[in-house]
C-alpha cells in the first residue's frame, strides 16, 4: 500500500505555489500535492480530515463544492438532543465587580433512564 495520497480538493491542482509546480522546461503543471500518511496526527487519528487534504482552504473548497451530496447522505429530519440537569445560575463576585453565569451539566446516560 501505498505512503500517500493525493489531496482530494478540488482547485488544489490551480493554487499557484512553488511546491506544485512539475514538469520538465517548457511543459510545466501545478499538480495536486501528495499527503504523507506517515505524519503523526494521521497515525494517532485515523479519521483526521488531513488524511485527504493538504489544507483546510482545500478541504473548505470540497466542503463547498459537495456540501449537498454530503448532506443527501445522512439528512437530519429530528434535532438531535443532550439531556441536561436543569441549570442553575451562579454569582461571582471578584474584585473587578459582579457577574452571573448559567451553570449546565450534561446528565449522564444512566441518569436520563430513571423516571
Amino acid at each position: 500500500m501505498s505512503n500517500f495520497r493525493w489531496c482530494h480538493g478540488p482547485d488544489c491542482h490551480v493554487y499557484t505555489t512553488q511546491d506544485r509546480v512539475r514538469g520538465s522546461k517548457g511543459s510545466k503543471v501545478l499538480r495536486t500535492r501528495k499527503i504523507s500518511q506517515n505524519v503523526g496526527y494521521i497515525t494517532y487519528n485515523p479519521n483526521n480530515f488531513y488524511n485527504y487534504f493538504c489544507s483546510s482552504g482545500c478541504y473548505n473548497d470540497f466542503a463547498h463544492k459537495h456540501a449537498q451530496q454530503i448532506i443527501k447522505i445522512a439528512p437530519r429530519n429530528e434535532p438531535l438532543e443532550t439531556p441536561i440537569h436543569d441549570p442553575k445560575k451562579v454569582k461571582h463576585e471578584t474584585h473587578y465587580g459582579n457577574y452571573t453565569t448559567t451553570e449546565i451539566k450534561k446528565r449522564v446516560d444512566s441518569e436520563s433512564n430513571v423516571g
